[in-house]
Parts: structure tokens; sequence; C-alpha cells
């Protein structure tokens, strides 16, 4: 069966004291809320009870925060607003994560009346050998065709731990772009909110420099999250050195790499010597285009005479390469 809130005539305030947890005790605060529709269109909503007899906001308080130490009994109230014309029946319960398991609700089930607002009690008990850093929860409530989730971020005390791995880099080239996979996890006790570095180096220099920036992520102890980075712009011919760089608060740092080869479409039929001979060649006449002459001096005819015996000497090198 339901537990029922007795209605509230306008302006005043009803507190019931109901024992459902023991010698700990609970008691449900009914108050009437306005008619008019809320934030959300009317329906019924949940979220942390505010102080003072205030109507619940997410200016208020968004989420639940309680702070304890092993085998510590912590308490807070889950606020249910009706706004509508119609009683509805709630049910509440932890959501998925272990540490959900730790919260027991005044009642399972809760019956709001119309236009009221219920406060419903709620405990945390902290295991004995909880282990301290952060330990996310969740209090759901479902009814009237629809579920509603408040986060519940507990965190049992003791010595802090942040530390994290970057895991499964792999480079994954999509036409004439690319895209950078790898895994963040979280190896520490302590929710982390990541930043994130990329560089990359090739034969021919730097490809590729990303200062560090956050990244829109929330680790959670324990929390393994498969992360894309772009490249719209990787080398068409080269050997490349990736490397990720992820650092959050508290000193947690990791690092880690893949190698990227980069080669066209119509040099994959060469053999390996013949490509290494085209990227040598394609080097030594990029570095010729960019080079500037001394100022004010003409070319000689040696240097004439240089440039000429230079050419053969490459293509030789390409055609030994071919032919290897």
């Amino acid at each position: 069966m339901p537990s029922r809130i007795r209605s509230v005539v306008p302006g005043a305030v009803l507190a019931t004291a109901v024992a459902l947890l023991g010698p700990a005790g609970a008691a449900y605060a009914a108050s009437p809320v306005p008619a008019a529709p809320g934030p959300d269109g009317g329906r019924w909503t949940a979220a942390p009870a505010p102080g003072g007899g205030a109507r619940p906001s997410a200016q208020d308080r968004p989420y639940f925060y309680l702070e304890g130490p092993p085998g510590a009994v912590l308490d807070d109230r889950l606020s249910l607003t009706n706004p509508g014309a119609a009683p509805v029946t709630l049910r509440l319960h932890g959501g998925p994560t272990r540490s959900s398991g730790w919260l027991s609700t005044a009642a399972r089930e809760v019956r709001v009346p119309p236009r009221t607002r219920a406060d419903v009690p709620f405990t945390v008990t902290v295991p004995k050998d909880a282990a301290p850093g952060d330990h996310p929860a969740a209090l759901v409530a479902e009814g009237g065709g629809r579920t509603a989730g408040v986060r519940v971020h507990l965190r049992v005390t003791g010595p802090a731990l942040a530390a994290l791995s970057v895991e499964d880099v792999a480079v994954e080239r999509r036409g004439s772009a690319a895209v950078i996979r790898y895994v963040l996890v979280n190896r520490g006790n302590t929710t982390l909110a990541p930043r994130l570095a990329v560089r990359a180096d090739g034969l021919f220099g730097p490809a590729l420099r990303r200062a560090a920036r956050a990244l829109p992520v929330t680790l959670p102890p324990g929390r393994r999250v498969p992360l894309t980075e772009p490249w719209p712009d990787p080398p068409a011919l080269d050997s490349v050195d990736v490397r990720l760089t992820v650092t959050a608060a508290g000193g947690a740092q990791g690092a880690a790499g893949a190698t990227y080869t980069a080669v066209p479409w119509a040099a994959a039929a060469l053999p390996p010597v013949g490509l290494l001979a085209g990227a040598a060649v394609w080097r030594v006449r990029r570095r010729g285009r960019v080079a500037e002459p001394r100022r004010g001096a003409a070319p000689t005819d040696a240097a004439r005479t240089g440039l000429s015996r230079s050419a053969p000497s490459c293509t030789a090198l390409s055609s030994t390469g071919t032919n290897t």
C-alpha cells in the first residue's frame, strides 16, 4: 500500500511523524504548491528538498551532496511536487550504481495529492569497509508514465587518490581525415574532470599540436570511457608518433601513444625501399623550394652545375629503390 500524505489547507504546513525507519524515525512534510504549471509543464517533479520551507529549484540544490566516514549514517530529504489537479502515486528506489544500494527511503511508494509538495526523508548507510573517495548514487522516482532521477554525490572521507590512465590509443583513417581513438580509465577513488593535450610528430616534423583543454566528460572512480579525437588534416605520406596526455586535479596524469603510417594509394604497391626513397626525394625537393638564396648573390656556373648533377642522383635513388 502506498503511504498517503494528507492534504493541507492553504497557508498551512503539516509535519507528521511516521516511524518507518526504526529508532531513526522519519517525517513527511506536505505543503501546498501553486496551481500554475511549473518548469516541467505541470507534471510532477523530484528534487532535493530546500531549507526553510522554500520551494525546491535547480538553483537551490541541483543534486544531493553527502559526506561521512565509513560506517556513518547520513540523512536528507527528497521533495516530490505535484502541481496537477489529480493525485499521483510515485515509486521510489535507488539508481543502477552499487552505491545506490546504500540508500533507504522512508517509503517505497508515496501518494502525493494535487497541488502538494511532499518531502520524503531518506538515509544513506555507509558500509564500514567502504573505500574512501567518491561513490556516485541516485534516487529514482517513477509514476504517472514518467521517470525522474536525482543525483546523490556521496563522498566517503579518508585518504584521496587521484589517478587515471590512457589506454588503447589507435588512429583510424576516414577518407582524407582521421580520428584518434582512446580509452580513459579512472584508477583512483575521486571523481575526475580530465584535460587532454595531443601532439603528433612525423619524419618530416610536427604533424599536430593541441594544447590541453577540458573534456566534456566526468570520470567517477573505476569508470572506463571510450573517446575519440578528430584529426581533419592528417599527413598523406608520413610515419607519425601520436601522443595523448591527460591530466586532472589532484595530480592525476596519464599518457599513451600510437604510431600512424600514412601511405597514398598510388604508392601502396611500391616496396618499402621505394617508399623510403620517394619520401627522401620529396623531402629534399621540399627543402629546396623553401630555401632562400643569399641576398644579392646570383647563382654561379658551379652552383648551376651542382643542381643539374643532383637530379640524376635522386633519380638513381628512386630507381634503385623501385627495382629492389
